[in-house]
């Protein structure tokens, strides 16, 4: 079909579900982690990426790009963590512009407690609704859509929340 013209019965079908159990879940998983823990699904995030980084540490820029995260968003969000005693900053020893975000005891802690509930609520609202097989497409598909949208995207340039 020509770029530009009307989408069919079915892709309208897919890109409106799309957007609707996109938005309906991250709303849900973010109330369950505000609710439970005092941690937004973007502070759980950024606290998932720094305990699997090596040292659990990474340089805020590349922090913000693997998080989605315009880099004052996530300058917002590590604020709150750090106030929280979840993460602290580190200066970059060879870059004085550059700091590093560094999980803290406190976080990883957290990090162990909040995962229980998110991982509940992504295998209860999203995983099981669906057969193995299902599941399999859906990460395929979303996968490949993914990879072309990073090759538009420059390093560091995210602004997706």
């Amino acid at each position: 079909m020509a770029a530009g013209a009307r989408l069919d019965e079915t892709e309208m079908r897919a890109w409106r579900a799309l957007l609707q159990a996109s938005t309906l879940l991250v709303e849900r998983l973010d109330r369950e982690l505000q609710a439970d823990h005092g941690l937004s699904l973007s502070e759980y995030e950024v606290l998932v990426l720094l305990q699997q980084a090596p040292r659990h540490r990474r340089r805020m820029s590349e922090l913000a790009g693997d998080a989605l995260l315009t880099r004052s968003r996530l300058t917002h969000t590590v604020d709150r963590l750090e106030r929280a005693g979840l993460v602290r900053r580190e200066a970059c020893e060879t870059d004085r512009r550059g700091s590093f975000a560094v999980l803290t005891r406190d976080g990883y802690r957290m990090l162990a407690r909040a995962s229980r509930t998110h991982l509940a609520g992504v295998r209860g609202r999203f995983l099981e609704p669906l057969d193995p097989g299902q599941v399999a497409v859906l990460a395929d598909a979303l996968g490949q859509v993914a990879a072309e949208l990073r090759t538009e995207v420059s390093p560091g340039s995210a602004t997706t929340s």
